[in-house]
Protein backbone atom coordinates (compact mmCIF):
# COMPACT_ATOMS: atom_id res chain seq x y z
CA UNK A 1 0.00 0.00 0.00
CA UNK A 2 2.76 2.31 0.40
CA UNK A 3 4.58 1.70 -2.60
CA UNK A 4 1.38 2.38 -4.55
CA UNK A 5 1.07 5.45 -2.72
CA UNK A 6 4.20 6.56 -3.44
CA UNK A 7 3.77 6.09 -6.86
CA UNK A 8 0.11 7.75 -7.12
CA UNK A 9 2.01 11.02 -6.00
CA UNK A 10 5.09 10.76 -8.27
CA UNK A 11 3.01 9.92 -10.71
CA UNK A 12 1.15 13.71 -10.02
CA UNK A 13 3.97 15.44 -9.86
CA UNK A 14 5.16 14.41 -13.07
CA UNK A 15 2.09 15.41 -14.48
CA UNK A 16 2.10 18.82 -12.63
CA UNK A 17 5.63 19.30 -14.27
CA UNK A 18 5.06 18.20 -17.47
CA UNK A 19 2.21 20.72 -17.26
CA UNK A 20 4.47 23.29 -16.06
CA UNK A 21 6.97 22.50 -19.01
CA UNK A 22 4.20 22.24 -21.43
CA UNK A 23 3.79 26.26 -20.45
CA UNK A 24 6.77 26.95 -20.42
CA UNK A 25 7.69 25.51 -24.07
CA UNK A 26 4.84 27.86 -25.13
CA UNK A 27 5.86 30.63 -23.78
CA UNK A 28 9.25 30.41 -25.12
CA UNK A 29 7.79 29.89 -28.38
CA UNK A 30 5.70 32.64 -27.93
CA UNK A 31 8.69 34.79 -27.29
CA UNK A 32 10.64 33.62 -30.00
CA UNK A 33 7.72 33.86 -32.36
CA UNK A 34 7.06 37.46 -31.04
CA UNK A 35 10.73 38.44 -31.10
CA UNK A 36 11.43 37.55 -34.84
CA UNK A 37 7.74 37.42 -36.05
CA UNK A 38 8.09 41.78 -35.92
CA UNK A 39 8.44 43.14 -38.81
CA UNK A 40 9.47 46.82 -39.55
CA UNK A 41 6.22 49.00 -40.42
CA UNK A 42 5.16 49.43 -43.72
CA UNK A 43 4.24 52.83 -45.10
CA UNK A 44 0.58 52.58 -45.74
CA UNK A 45 -0.14 53.40 -49.79
CA UNK A 46 -1.94 57.06 -49.55
CA UNK A 47 -5.83 57.83 -50.23
CA UNK A 48 -6.12 59.54 -53.93
CA UNK A 49 -8.64 62.16 -53.59
CA UNK A 50 -9.85 63.89 -57.07
CA UNK A 51 -12.14 66.57 -56.78
CA UNK A 52 -13.34 67.20 -60.28
CA UNK A 53 -14.12 71.20 -61.12
CA UNK A 54 -16.95 71.35 -63.51
CA UNK A 55 -17.92 73.97 -65.64
CA UNK A 56 -21.63 74.02 -66.04
CA UNK A 57 -22.34 77.73 -67.02
CA UNK A 58 -24.28 78.56 -69.96
CA UNK A 59 -21.54 78.42 -72.89
CA UNK A 60 -21.52 74.21 -72.06
CA UNK A 61 -25.09 74.57 -73.61
CA UNK A 62 -23.56 75.09 -76.87
CA UNK A 63 -23.62 72.47 -79.67
CA UNK A 64 -20.42 69.99 -80.50
CA UNK A 65 -20.56 67.63 -82.78
CA UNK A 66 -23.04 65.12 -82.06
CA UNK A 67 -24.78 67.29 -78.94
CA UNK A 68 -23.93 69.95 -76.53
CA UNK A 69 -20.64 70.24 -75.16
CA UNK A 70 -22.38 69.51 -71.42
CA UNK A 71 -24.07 66.29 -72.40
CA UNK A 72 -20.89 64.48 -74.09
CA UNK A 73 -18.91 65.70 -71.63
CA UNK A 74 -21.21 64.49 -68.43
CA UNK A 75 -21.57 61.19 -71.00
CA UNK A 76 -17.54 60.77 -71.46
CA UNK A 77 -17.08 61.64 -67.87
CA UNK A 78 -19.48 59.24 -66.66
CA UNK A 79 -17.64 55.70 -68.70
CA UNK A 80 -15.10 57.43 -66.80
CA UNK A 81 -16.51 57.40 -63.17
CA UNK A 82 -17.53 53.43 -63.70
CA UNK A 83 -14.29 52.27 -64.79
CA UNK A 84 -13.12 53.50 -61.24
CA UNK A 85 -15.39 51.46 -58.87
CA UNK A 86 -13.15 49.11 -58.15
CA UNK A 87 -9.64 51.65 -57.64
CA UNK A 88 -8.83 50.76 -54.02
CA UNK A 89 -7.61 53.78 -51.71
CA UNK A 90 -9.75 56.13 -54.41
CA UNK A 91 -12.14 59.22 -53.35
CA UNK A 92 -14.01 61.48 -55.53
CA UNK A 93 -15.45 64.56 -55.14
CA UNK A 94 -17.96 67.17 -57.72
CA UNK A 95 -17.61 70.66 -57.37
CA UNK A 96 -19.90 72.67 -60.07
CA UNK A 97 -19.76 76.44 -61.10
CA UNK A 98 -22.16 78.61 -63.38
CA UNK A 99 -25.41 75.76 -62.54
CA UNK A 100 -27.40 78.21 -59.97
CA UNK A 101 -28.22 81.73 -61.37
CA UNK A 102 -29.08 82.45 -64.75
CA UNK A 103 -26.86 84.39 -67.28
CA UNK A 104 -28.08 87.56 -67.11
CA UNK A 105 -26.93 88.47 -64.73
CA UNK A 106 -23.59 87.81 -63.96
CA UNK A 107 -23.34 86.12 -59.79
CA UNK A 108 -19.73 85.18 -59.51
CA UNK A 109 -20.00 83.39 -56.21
CA UNK A 110 -22.26 80.28 -58.43
CA UNK A 111 -20.44 77.64 -57.42
CA UNK A 112 -21.18 74.95 -54.51
CA UNK A 113 -19.62 71.64 -53.92
CA UNK A 114 -22.65 69.11 -55.19
CA UNK A 115 -20.82 65.98 -53.52
CA UNK A 116 -18.73 65.55 -51.13
CA UNK A 117 -15.88 62.87 -51.24
CA UNK A 118 -16.70 59.42 -49.70
CA UNK A 119 -16.75 56.12 -50.49
CA UNK A 120 -18.82 54.76 -53.50
CA UNK A 121 -20.38 57.87 -54.34
CA UNK A 122 -19.99 57.67 -58.58
CA UNK A 123 -23.64 57.10 -58.48
CA UNK A 124 -24.27 60.33 -57.17
CA UNK A 125 -21.96 62.24 -58.91
CA UNK A 126 -23.53 60.81 -61.94
CA UNK A 127 -26.76 61.77 -60.85
CA UNK A 128 -25.92 65.71 -59.87
CA UNK A 129 -24.48 65.98 -63.24
CA UNK A 130 -27.21 64.46 -65.31
CA UNK A 131 -29.44 66.87 -63.62
CA UNK A 132 -27.77 69.95 -64.31
CA UNK A 133 -28.97 72.70 -66.95
CA UNK A 134 -26.18 74.81 -67.61
CA UNK A 135 -27.05 78.86 -67.57
CA UNK A 136 -24.60 80.95 -65.47
CA UNK A 137 -20.99 82.36 -65.86
CA UNK A 138 -17.40 81.26 -65.55
CA UNK A 139 -15.76 82.09 -61.96
CA UNK A 140 -13.03 79.67 -62.43
CA UNK A 141 -10.53 81.26 -60.25
CA UNK A 142 -13.39 81.79 -57.18
CA UNK A 143 -14.26 78.13 -57.93
CA UNK A 144 -10.50 76.69 -57.33
CA UNK A 145 -10.36 79.18 -54.44
CA UNK A 146 -13.28 77.38 -52.71
CA UNK A 147 -12.01 74.18 -53.38
CA UNK A 148 -10.00 74.21 -50.40
CA UNK A 149 -12.78 74.04 -47.86
CA UNK A 150 -13.46 70.80 -50.04
CA UNK A 151 -10.54 68.49 -48.91
CA UNK A 152 -10.85 67.64 -45.30
CA UNK A 153 -7.75 67.07 -42.98
CA UNK A 154 -6.35 63.99 -43.80
CA UNK A 155 -2.54 62.87 -42.61
CA UNK A 156 -1.84 60.36 -45.70
CA UNK A 157 -3.95 61.74 -48.37
CA UNK A 158 -3.22 63.02 -51.76
CA UNK A 159 -5.13 65.97 -52.99
CA UNK A 160 -6.03 65.85 -56.99
CA UNK A 161 -7.61 68.78 -59.00
CA UNK A 162 -9.38 67.89 -62.43
CA UNK A 163 -10.93 71.16 -63.89
CA UNK A 164 -13.41 70.25 -67.21
CA UNK A 165 -14.15 73.80 -68.58
CA UNK A 166 -14.99 75.49 -72.27
CA UNK A 167 -14.15 78.86 -71.57
CA UNK A 168 -12.36 81.51 -69.75
CA UNK A 169 -12.59 83.58 -66.52
CA UNK A 170 -15.06 85.58 -66.74
CA UNK A 171 -15.09 87.60 -63.10
CA UNK A 172 -11.35 88.77 -63.09
CA UNK A 173 -10.30 86.62 -61.32
CA UNK A 174 -6.81 85.05 -61.64
CA UNK A 175 -6.76 81.45 -61.95
CA UNK A 176 -2.99 80.93 -61.74
CA UNK A 177 -2.28 83.13 -59.03
CA UNK A 178 -4.83 80.88 -57.05
CA UNK A 179 -3.64 77.41 -58.25
CA UNK A 180 -0.13 79.27 -57.20
CA UNK A 181 -1.16 79.74 -53.76
CA UNK A 182 -3.13 76.27 -53.33
CA UNK A 183 -0.30 74.09 -54.68
CA UNK A 184 2.23 76.30 -52.75
CA UNK A 185 0.26 75.50 -49.24
CA UNK A 186 0.36 71.94 -49.94
CA UNK A 187 -3.43 71.65 -50.47
CA UNK A 188 -3.22 70.22 -53.59
CA UNK A 189 -1.06 68.52 -56.22
CA UNK A 190 -0.73 70.87 -60.01
CA UNK A 191 -3.79 70.63 -61.44
CA UNK A 192 -5.24 68.95 -64.61
CA UNK A 193 -7.49 71.24 -66.96
CA UNK A 194 -9.69 69.67 -69.95
CA UNK A 195 -10.27 72.49 -72.14
CA UNK A 196 -13.51 71.48 -74.51
CA UNK A 197 -13.82 72.15 -78.08
CA UNK A 198 -10.82 75.24 -78.42
CA UNK A 199 -6.92 75.05 -77.29
CA UNK A 200 -7.10 77.25 -74.05
CA UNK A 201 -3.39 76.26 -73.99
CA UNK A 202 -1.77 79.77 -73.22
CA UNK A 203 -4.04 80.73 -70.90
CA UNK A 204 -4.43 77.38 -68.65
CA UNK A 205 -0.52 76.30 -68.72
CA UNK A 206 0.23 78.57 -65.57
CA UNK A 207 -2.76 76.62 -64.23
CA UNK A 208 -2.09 73.25 -64.05
CA UNK A 209 -1.03 70.55 -66.93
CA UNK A 210 -3.12 71.28 -69.68
CA UNK A 211 -5.18 68.98 -72.33
CA UNK A 212 -6.92 70.26 -75.25
CA UNK A 213 -9.77 68.43 -76.20
CA UNK A 214 -10.93 69.94 -79.71
CA UNK A 215 -13.23 66.87 -80.48
CA UNK A 216 -15.11 64.05 -78.61
CA UNK A 217 -12.15 61.09 -78.33
CA UNK A 218 -9.83 63.79 -77.66
CA UNK A 219 -11.64 64.44 -74.98
CA UNK A 220 -12.14 61.28 -73.95
CA UNK A 221 -8.61 60.44 -74.19
CA UNK A 222 -7.43 63.55 -72.60
CA UNK A 223 -9.97 62.08 -69.06
CA UNK A 224 -8.16 58.31 -69.36
CA UNK A 225 -4.18 59.77 -69.46
CA UNK A 226 -5.05 61.76 -66.68
CA UNK A 227 -6.38 59.14 -64.69
CA UNK A 228 -3.70 56.69 -65.31
CA UNK A 229 -0.75 59.34 -64.73
CA UNK A 230 -2.41 59.67 -61.45
CA UNK A 231 -3.74 56.19 -59.92
CA UNK A 232 -0.94 54.51 -61.95
CA UNK A 233 1.76 52.66 -59.60
CA UNK A 234 5.09 54.60 -59.84
CA UNK A 235 8.24 53.45 -58.62
CA UNK A 236 11.60 55.25 -58.46
CA UNK A 237 15.38 54.14 -58.06
CA UNK A 238 18.07 56.58 -56.49
CA UNK A 239 21.15 55.03 -57.31
CA UNK A 240 24.10 57.07 -54.88
CA UNK A 241 27.26 56.72 -57.24
CA UNK A 242 30.73 56.43 -55.83
CA UNK A 243 33.71 58.16 -57.68
CA UNK A 244 33.91 55.12 -60.25
CA UNK A 245 30.00 55.50 -61.11
CA UNK A 246 28.83 52.70 -59.18
CA UNK A 247 25.78 52.65 -56.94
CA UNK A 248 27.47 51.56 -53.93
CA UNK A 249 26.75 54.28 -51.18
CA UNK A 250 23.96 53.89 -49.32
CA UNK A 251 22.49 55.15 -45.62
CA UNK A 252 21.78 58.47 -46.45
CA UNK A 253 18.91 60.38 -45.72
CA UNK A 254 17.14 61.93 -48.89
CA UNK A 255 14.74 64.53 -49.06
CA UNK A 256 12.31 64.71 -52.01
CA UNK A 257 11.47 68.45 -52.52
CA UNK A 258 8.27 69.51 -54.18
CA UNK A 259 9.65 71.75 -56.94
CA UNK A 260 6.65 73.96 -57.64
CA UNK A 261 5.81 74.79 -53.83
CA UNK A 262 9.32 73.68 -52.46
CA UNK A 263 7.74 71.74 -49.57
CA UNK A 264 9.22 68.58 -48.55
CA UNK A 265 7.29 65.11 -49.39
CA UNK A 266 9.31 62.50 -48.36
CA UNK A 267 12.12 61.41 -46.57
CA UNK A 268 13.40 58.17 -47.00
CA UNK A 269 17.07 56.87 -45.44
CA UNK A 270 18.75 54.95 -48.46
CA UNK A 271 19.02 51.07 -48.30
CA UNK A 272 19.77 48.03 -50.67
CA UNK A 273 16.92 45.56 -51.40
CA UNK A 274 18.04 41.68 -50.51
CA UNK A 275 19.50 41.42 -53.54
CA UNK A 276 22.04 43.97 -52.97
CA UNK A 277 20.74 46.50 -55.31
CA UNK A 278 19.59 50.29 -54.77
CA UNK A 279 15.38 50.02 -53.03
CA UNK A 280 12.29 50.89 -54.76
CA UNK A 281 10.56 53.58 -53.62
CA UNK A 282 6.85 54.50 -54.33
CA UNK A 283 6.60 58.30 -54.84
CA UNK A 284 3.74 59.95 -56.19
CA UNK A 285 4.24 60.80 -60.33
CA UNK A 286 2.49 63.85 -60.65
CA UNK A 287 5.01 65.92 -58.84
CA UNK A 288 8.28 67.14 -60.10
CA UNK A 289 10.79 67.30 -57.28
CA UNK A 290 13.93 68.38 -56.33
CA UNK A 291 16.31 65.57 -54.50
CA UNK A 292 18.45 66.94 -51.49
CA UNK A 293 21.14 64.01 -50.41
CA UNK A 294 21.91 64.79 -46.90
CA UNK A 295 25.71 64.14 -47.32
CA UNK A 296 28.40 66.45 -45.94
CA UNK A 297 28.27 68.85 -47.55
CA UNK A 298 24.61 68.05 -49.09
CA UNK A 299 24.25 67.15 -52.83
CA UNK A 300 21.08 68.51 -54.62
CA UNK A 301 19.36 67.32 -57.84
CA UNK A 302 16.59 69.41 -59.57
CA UNK A 303 13.64 68.97 -61.64
CA UNK A 304 13.52 65.15 -61.19
CA UNK A 305 10.56 64.13 -63.31
CA UNK A 306 9.04 60.84 -62.97
CA UNK A 307 7.35 58.57 -65.89
CA UNK A 308 3.86 57.57 -64.71
CA UNK A 309 3.00 53.72 -64.50
CA UNK A 310 6.92 53.14 -65.18
CA UNK A 311 10.89 52.53 -63.28
CA UNK A 312 12.47 55.46 -62.97
CA UNK A 313 16.44 55.23 -62.26
CA UNK A 314 17.92 58.27 -60.79
CA UNK A 315 21.92 58.98 -60.66
CA UNK A 316 23.21 60.83 -58.07
CA UNK A 317 26.92 61.24 -57.59
CA UNK A 318 28.17 61.34 -54.05
CA UNK A 319 31.75 59.81 -53.51
CA UNK A 320 32.50 59.98 -50.33
CA UNK A 321 35.69 59.36 -48.27
CA UNK A 322 35.95 59.28 -44.07
CA UNK A 323 37.65 61.91 -41.65
CA UNK A 324 39.58 61.32 -38.22
CA UNK A 325 41.25 62.64 -35.53
CA UNK A 326 44.03 61.59 -33.20
CA UNK A 327 46.46 62.50 -30.68
CA UNK A 328 49.94 61.26 -30.54
CA UNK A 329 49.98 58.35 -28.72
CA UNK A 330 46.77 57.07 -29.75
CA UNK A 331 45.01 59.13 -26.95
CA UNK A 332 41.37 59.89 -26.86
CA UNK A 333 40.09 63.23 -26.25
CA UNK A 334 36.51 63.41 -26.00
CA UNK A 335 34.51 67.01 -25.92
CA UNK A 336 36.71 68.32 -28.70
CA UNK A 337 34.95 69.91 -31.63
CA UNK A 338 36.72 70.19 -34.72
CA UNK A 339 35.25 72.90 -37.45
CA UNK A 340 35.00 71.39 -41.10
CA UNK A 341 34.85 73.86 -44.01
CA UNK A 342 35.40 73.02 -47.35
CA UNK A 343 38.87 74.11 -48.80
CA UNK A 344 39.68 77.82 -48.77
CA UNK A 345 35.44 78.80 -47.49
CA UNK A 346 34.63 80.47 -44.69
CA UNK A 347 31.11 78.82 -44.54
CA UNK A 348 31.48 75.89 -41.67
CA UNK A 349 29.71 72.75 -43.28
CA UNK A 350 30.33 70.53 -40.09
CA UNK A 351 31.62 70.20 -36.02
CA UNK A 352 32.83 67.26 -35.76
CA UNK A 353 33.81 65.90 -31.97
CA UNK A 354 37.05 64.88 -31.96
CA UNK A 355 36.84 60.98 -30.75
CA UNK A 356 34.55 60.52 -34.08
CA UNK A 357 34.83 59.31 -37.62
CA UNK A 358 32.87 61.03 -39.46
CA UNK A 359 32.13 60.64 -43.91
CA UNK A 360 32.21 63.55 -46.12
CA UNK A 361 32.23 63.84 -50.27
CA UNK A 362 35.54 63.14 -51.15
CA UNK A 363 37.39 66.88 -51.97
CA UNK A 364 39.58 68.81 -50.24
CA UNK A 365 38.60 70.45 -47.03
CA UNK A 366 40.11 72.32 -43.83
CA UNK A 367 39.89 71.94 -40.20
CA UNK A 368 39.86 73.71 -37.45
CA UNK A 369 40.58 71.82 -34.01
CA UNK A 370 39.14 74.06 -31.34
CA UNK A 371 41.76 73.06 -28.50
CA UNK A 372 43.88 75.87 -27.21
CA UNK A 373 45.64 77.28 -28.62
CA UNK A 374 43.66 76.53 -32.07
CA UNK A 375 45.03 74.45 -34.79
CA UNK A 376 44.27 74.75 -38.42
CA UNK A 377 44.70 72.05 -40.72
CA UNK A 378 44.21 72.47 -44.46
CA UNK A 379 44.05 71.03 -47.73
CA UNK A 380 42.47 67.66 -45.95
CA UNK A 381 41.92 65.51 -48.40
CA UNK A 382 39.44 62.71 -48.47
CA UNK A 383 39.48 59.46 -50.69
CA UNK A 384 36.59 57.04 -51.97
CA UNK A 385 36.12 54.86 -48.87
CA UNK A 386 39.12 55.74 -47.20
CA UNK A 387 39.54 57.39 -43.86
CA UNK A 388 42.06 60.22 -44.00
CA UNK A 389 43.50 60.65 -39.98
CA UNK A 390 44.42 63.93 -38.91
CA UNK A 391 46.97 63.86 -36.02
CA UNK A 392 47.74 66.38 -33.47
CA UNK A 393 50.29 66.61 -30.73
CA UNK A 394 49.02 65.18 -27.28
CA UNK A 395 48.17 68.19 -25.30
CA UNK A 396 48.58 68.79 -21.29
CA UNK A 397 46.78 69.96 -18.66
CA UNK A 398 46.51 73.35 -16.62
CA UNK A 399 44.98 73.38 -13.37
CA UNK A 400 44.19 76.88 -12.15
CA UNK A 401 43.02 77.34 -8.68
CA UNK A 402 41.95 80.58 -7.38
CA UNK A 403 41.79 81.89 -3.75
CA UNK A 404 39.43 84.54 -4.64
CA UNK A 405 37.29 85.45 -7.21
CA UNK A 406 38.99 87.85 -9.50
CA UNK A 407 39.47 89.49 -13.50
CA UNK A 408 42.03 87.23 -15.72
CA UNK A 409 43.28 85.77 -18.81
CA UNK A 410 44.96 82.98 -20.39
CA UNK A 411 47.72 83.42 -23.09
CA UNK A 412 50.51 81.97 -25.25
CA UNK A 413 54.12 83.07 -25.70
CA UNK A 414 54.83 83.18 -29.00
CA UNK A 415 57.88 84.85 -30.15
CA UNK A 416 57.59 87.44 -27.20
CA UNK A 417 54.23 88.11 -28.29
CA UNK A 418 51.11 87.26 -25.40
CA UNK A 419 48.64 86.02 -28.19
CA UNK A 420 45.30 85.66 -26.05
CA UNK A 421 43.33 82.30 -25.52
CA UNK A 422 40.81 82.10 -22.51
CA UNK A 423 38.94 84.63 -20.39
CA UNK A 424 39.39 83.03 -16.64
CA UNK A 425 35.74 82.76 -15.11
CA UNK A 426 34.88 85.56 -12.22
CA UNK A 427 32.09 83.78 -10.86
CA UNK A 428 32.05 81.36 -7.76
CA UNK A 429 34.30 78.77 -9.43
CA UNK A 430 37.86 78.42 -8.10
CA UNK A 431 39.29 75.93 -10.23
CA UNK A 432 39.38 75.91 -13.31
CA UNK A 433 41.05 72.84 -15.86
CA UNK A 434 42.01 73.97 -19.25
CA UNK A 435 43.79 71.00 -21.96
CA UNK A 436 46.70 73.28 -23.50
CA UNK A 437 49.03 72.16 -26.35
CA UNK A 438 52.46 72.03 -26.04
CA UNK A 439 54.04 75.33 -25.45
CA UNK A 440 55.11 78.08 -22.95
CA UNK A 441 51.64 80.03 -21.72
CA UNK A 442 51.06 83.02 -19.23
CA UNK A 443 48.19 83.86 -17.11
CA UNK A 444 47.61 87.51 -15.54
CA UNK A 445 45.29 87.55 -12.67
CA UNK A 446 43.39 90.30 -10.14
CA UNK A 447 41.03 90.19 -7.51
CA UNK A 448 37.58 91.55 -7.60
CA UNK A 449 38.42 93.06 -4.24
CA UNK A 450 41.85 94.66 -5.39
CA UNK A 451 40.74 98.42 -5.98
CA UNK A 452 44.54 99.10 -7.86
CA UNK A 453 46.11 97.58 -11.24
CA UNK A 454 49.33 96.91 -9.81
CA UNK A 455 47.59 94.35 -7.57
CA UNK A 456 47.61 92.55 -10.48
CA UNK A 457 49.49 89.04 -10.42
CA UNK A 458 50.95 87.04 -13.55
CA UNK A 459 52.75 83.23 -13.78
CA UNK A 460 54.12 81.93 -17.06
CA UNK A 461 54.41 77.77 -17.14
CA UNK A 462 55.09 75.50 -19.66
CA UNK A 463 52.50 72.65 -20.97
CA UNK A 464 54.15 69.52 -21.66
CA UNK A 465 52.39 66.73 -23.28
CA UNK A 466 50.09 64.38 -21.44
CA UNK A 467 51.52 66.38 -18.33
CA UNK A 468 49.66 68.22 -15.70
CA UNK A 469 50.54 71.84 -14.10
CA UNK A 470 49.17 73.30 -11.06
CA UNK A 471 49.08 77.05 -10.81
CA UNK A 472 47.79 78.75 -7.74
CA UNK A 473 46.65 82.29 -8.26
CA UNK A 474 47.01 84.47 -5.48
CA UNK A 475 46.17 88.06 -5.08
CA UNK A 476 48.74 90.68 -3.54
Amino acid sequence: MVIHHWSLVIGHWSLVIGHWSLILLFLLLSFNGFSQGQKDPVRPRPTTRILFVFDASQSMYGRWQSDTKFDIAVKLFSNILDSLRTQPNLELALRMYGHQKQFPPQDCNDTRLEVPFGKDNINRIKHALKTTIPKGTTPIAYALSQATKDFPPCDNCRNVVILITDGLEECGGDPCAVSLELQKKGIMLKPFIVGIGKNFREQFECVGTYFDASNEMEFRNALNVIISRTLNPTSVQVNLLDVYGNPTETNINMTFYDNFSGLPKYNFIHSFNSRGFPDTLDIDPLITYDIVVHTIPPVRKDSVKLNSGKHTIVGIDVPQGFLAFKSTGNSTLKNLPCIIRKKGQSETINIQQFDQTEKYLTGSYDAEILCMPRIMVNDVEIRQSHTTTVEIPLPGIAVIQKSTNGYGSLYLEDKNQMVWLYNLRDNQQQQETLYLQPGNYRVVFRSKYSNKSTYTTEKSFKVEPGQTVNLKLYPY
